[in-house]
């Protein structure tokens, strides 16, 4: 059973750390696939055509049960590993991190390498704006003119996400609930609207709701 929420990065961030005159710079970014996770690392390849090394790790799915690193080179275990381990402390899902290294010319050894590239994502992640990703349960809300503003107004105060409203003879409002908090949603509609609005039967959904924190 997938979890009702998880936590991902809200945009790019962009970390660099020093070790011993080598540069390592980490690319977090979001990611909600794998074939966009390895874009990211393509195009860092691209960027930083100069660096030696583009190592890569990514943590997807909202139960993070996809995960891949890459040592690009780099002697195996000092690079992904280390990197995906920073990843899955963080608790983080739908995120790609990429490592690219410039060399400085003192060799830093196996110890080294696994602390400067688990180092250099976690610099990223401490500078990451963080979201969470809530499962929802979409469906449409009917009710007539005279209480849509105030059952939308009232809906969003008790944090339920309102998408889209459509008018025509009356007007409908397309709700996300917490998938939580789903079964509660006929009874709310009741209390608020003395039974004025109701569920449209069949528009029923599911998705994700991005709230920050």
């Amino acid at each position: 059973m997938q979890p009702s929420s998880y936590r991902t990065v809200a945009g790019p961030v962009v970390a660099r750390i020093e070790e011993k005159r080598s540069v390592f710079e980490c690319w977090l970014r979001r990611a909600d696939d794998e074939a966009a996770a390895r874009a990211v690392v393509e195009e860092a390849r691209s960027t930083h055509w100069d660096a030696r090394h583009h190592c890569s790790a990514f943590v997807l799915g909202p139960d993070g049960a996809t995960v891949r690193s890459n040592d690009d080179g780099e002697p195996a275990g000092t690079a992904g590993t280390p990197m995906l381990e920073a990843l899955t402390h963080s608790g983080l899902s739908d995120v790609v991190a990429v490592v690219t290294r410039w060399f400085g010319g003192t060799l830093l050894g196996t110890g080294g390498l696994v602390r400067a590239y688990g180092d250099a994502v976690r610099a990223s992640v401490a500078e990451a704006e963080i979201l969470t990703r809530l499962r929802v349960t979409e469906v449409d809300v009917r009710a007539d003119h005279a209480i849509a503003g105030r059952l939308e107004h009232d809906l969003r105060a008790r944090g339920i996400a309102v998408p889209d409203v459509s008018y025509g003879e009356q007007v409908t409002l397309r709700v996300q609930v917490p998938a939580d908090d789903a079964e509660e949603l006929p009874g709310l509609l009741a209390s608020l609207t003395s039974g004025a609005a109701e569920v449209v039967p069949g528009s029923e959904g599911s998705g994700w709701l991005d709230v920050q924190g």
